[in-house]
C-alpha cells in the first residue's frame, strides 16, 4: 500500500474498537469500570497483605507482590483511556500519547510474562530442591531477577518503539486514523501503516518469538522436572500441596500465553481484527483481574494473611518448607 501525500508520521488515531459493538456504551462503560476497579482492589491487597504480614516474606510472595504491581500497571495504561473514551463521541488520541501508551504496555506486558517465567523457577527450586529454597531463592536474587525482567522488557520495547516511529499512517481530510481496537497496539498499529512493514513483522516474528521461547522453555523444563519431583513425594499431602500451588501458575501461563500467541504470532490473514480485539480484551484486563484471585482463593497463606488483616485471624506458625 502506497502513502498518499497528505501521508503523516504523526496523524491523530480514532480508536474505534468498540464503535460496532452490539452493547451499549453505557453498560461497557461499567464494565469496565468494575473490572478495572476490582483489579486494583484485588492487586493492591494482595499487594498489603504481602507488605504487611511478615509470613509471607518468602521468595514466592515477592515475586506475586511484584506481578500484582505489574498487573496494575498494564491495566491502568489501557483501561482508564478506553473508559474516556467509551462516554466520548470523539475517541482520538495524538499519535505521540498513542506511542506513549504503546511503549508502557509493552514494557508491562512483556515484564509480566518474564516475572511468570521466573516463578515457574521459584516452583522448580521449592519442589526440586527444597532443603536449599531460601538459600537459592533468596530476596536478592529475586530483586535482581524482577530488574533483569524489566531491563530486557525495556529494551525489547524500545525495539519496536523505534521500528514504529519512521512509518507513515494515512489519515482523512482531516488528518485522522482509524483504528479498529481500543488501545495503541502493534498489529492495529502496523495494519494502518502505508508504509512497508516487513522490517516490523520480521521483528515481532524473530526478536518478539525468541523472547517468547526462551520463557516459554523456562517454564516447560521446570515443569517436566517438577513433575517427575511430585510423582516421587512419598507424601500425598505433600503431593496435593505441590499441585495445588503449580496448578495456579499453570493456570496463569496458559491464559497469558495463548492470548499473547493468538494476537501477535499468526499471520495477519488468520486472525480478523474482532478475534484479535477479543483476545486483546483478555489479555490487558481479565488476566490482571484473574491473577490476584486465583493465586490467593487457593492459598491458605494469603486467606489466613487476610483473616490476621481483618483481625478475625489466629497467629499461625508455618513450616519454612511450602512442601512438607
Amino acid at each position: 500500500m502506497g502513502c498518499t501525500p497528505n501521508a503523516s508520521h504523526s496523524p491523530v488515531f480514532l480508536l474505534l474498537g468498540f464503535s460496532r459493538a452490539r452493547i451499549s456504551p453505557n453498560l461497557l462503560f461499567l464494565l469496565f469500570l468494575a473490572i478495572y476497579l476490582a483489579t486494583i482492589m484485588g492487586n493492591v491487597t494482595l499487594v498489603l497483605l504481602i507488605s504487611r504480614d511478615s509470613r509471607l516474606h518468602s521468595p514466592m510472595y515477592y515475586l506475586l507482590r511484584g506481578l500484582s504491581v505489574i498487573d496494575m500497571g498494564l491495566s491502568t495504561v489501557t483501561l482508564p483511556q478506553l473508559l474516556a473514551h467509551l462516554v466520548s463521541n470523539y475517541p482520538a488520541i495524538p499519535a505521540a500519547r498513542c506511542l506513549a501508551q504503546f511503549f508502557f504496555f509493552y514494557a508491562f506486558g512483556v515484564t509480566d510474562t518474564l516475572v511468570i517465567s521466573v516463578m515457574a523457577l521459584d516452583r522448580y527450586v521449592a519442589i526440586c530442591d527444597p532443603l536449599h529454597y531460601h538459600s537459592v531463592m533468596n530476596r536478592r536474587l529475586c530483586a535482581r531477577l524482577l530488574a533483569l525482567s524489566w531491563m530486557v522488557s525495556i529494551v525489547h520495547t524500545m525495539l519496536h518503539v523505534g521500528l514504529l516511529l519512521p512509518l507513515y499512517w494515512a489519515g482523512d481530510a482531516k488528518g485522522n486514523v482509524n483504528l479498529p481496537h481500543f488501545f495503541c497496539d502493534h498489529r492495529p498499529l502496523l495494519r494502518a501503516s502505508c508504509s512497508d512493514i516487513h522490517s516490523n513483522e520480521l521483528a515481532i516474528f524473530l526478536e518478539g518469538g525468541f523472547l517468547m521461547l526462551g520463557p516459554c522453555a523456562l517454564i516447560v523444563l521446570s515443569y517436566v522436572r517438577i513433575g517427575a519431583t511430585i510423582l516421587r513425594l512419598p507424601s500425598a499431602a505433600g503431593r496435593h500441596r505441590a499441585v495445588s500451588t503449580c496448578g495456579s501458575h499453570l493456570t496463569m501461563v496458559g491464559f497469558l500465553y495463548g492470548t499473547i500467541i493468538w494476537v501477535y504470532f499468526q499471520p495477519s490473514s488468520q486472525n480478523s481484527q474482532e478475534q484479535d480485539m477479543v483476545a486483546s480484551v483478555m489479555y490487558t484486563a481479565i488476566t490482571p483481574l484473574a491473577n490476584p484471585f486465583v493465586y490467593s482463593l487457593r492459598n491458605k497463606d494469603v486467606k489466613s494473611a487476610l483473616h490476621r488483616l481483618l483481625g478475625r485471624g489466629k497467629v499461625i506458625s508455618l513450616p519454612k518448607s511450602h512442601f512438607g
